[in-house]
């Protein structure tokens, strides 16, 4: 009964820290590094460690890549910054197919646009912003000189990775879908440390909606670290949404990627055949 006490104290001197704060006009720049685990599944069990090294070095740009996160009170662009593979030389176009576009997100709207390019074909996703339920803590810790607090919530996997694709989401019996179940909803477990010093309920990628700026956040084998926080309390500048390419809706371009790859692997066993 105490901790429960305490937590609801913790949350309302939170909220009334936030409401007070938010009236203060921000505008910023914050870089994000992120890092994530190498799963080479069976076939990678299979490698000798110095093997594992040479193949974690030609995936360097996909297991770490930097982003940066621009906005204002109410809304934030997440741009990746382009890379070129130190190994090969060249741009990863395959994973890139896969890869998050630039993204734009208003908080006060609730919208959501993204551009993606699949196949030479420009698509600009607009959709309304998944809404994920945080579960405040108490725990802190601090993040350069911030003072950030633990939040965690349960998201669907999809909404997280709707823009990506892997072979194994196909079911492998088309000709009896109908008769197949309906897969339980997969959910990430999703840790995030926001301050409240910065409030804003912006953060990197899909998360958003905690009292504070996420400087830190971590979602099935993938971290987002801030590096570098450039802030402005003076002015408000405008954020912009992309605005080129196919206007379509996330589920509508979930089901062309799907659509296309299965035309593809059918196009593959048939000369084969």
């Amino acid at each position: 009964m105490k901790a429960k006490l305490v937590k609801f104290i913790f949350i309302i001197a939170i909220t009334l820290f936030t409401i007070n704060t938010s009236a203060q006009k921000f505008s910023g720049k914050i870089t994000y590094i992120s890092k994530a685990k190498m799963d080479l599944g069976s076939w990678g069990a299979r490698l000798s460690e110095a093997r594992k090294k040479q193949v974690a070095a030609r995936l360097k740009n996909r297991l770490e890549k930097t982003y940066i996160l621009r906005f204002n009170s109410n809304a934030a662009t997440f741009l990746e910054e382009e890379k070129i593979d130190a190994i090969a030389g060249a741009t990863d176009s395959w994973g890139g197919y896969f890869s998050r576009g630039d993204q734009y997100k208003n908080v006060k709207e609730g919208t959501l646009v993204q551009a993606q390019e699949f196949y030479g074909k420009r698509f600009l996703v607009k959709d309304t912003l998944y809404r994920i339920d945080w579960t405040l803590g108490t725990e802190t810790k601090k993040i350069g000189k911030y003072t950030c607090y633990k939040a965690k919530a349960f998201v669907p996997t999809t909404e997280l990775n709707w823009y990506n694709f892997s072979w194994s989401d196909l079911n492998t019996d088309t000709d009896k879908e109908e008769a197949v179940k309906e897969p339980e909803e997969k959910m990430t477990i999703v840790e995030a440390w926001y301050t409240p010093q910065i409030p804003i309920a912006q953060g990197p990628a899909e998360f958003w909606g905690l009292p504070g700026l996420i400087l830190e956040v971590s979602a099935a084998n993938t971290t987002l670290l801030c590096t570098e926080i450039v802030l402005n309390k003076e002015k408000t500048v405008a954020i912009e949404a992309p605005d080129k390419g196919k206007e379509i809706t996330k589920k509508d371009y979930t089901s062309t990627v799907r659509n296309k790859m299965v035309e593809m692997r059918n196009n593959r066993m048939g000369r084969r055949g």
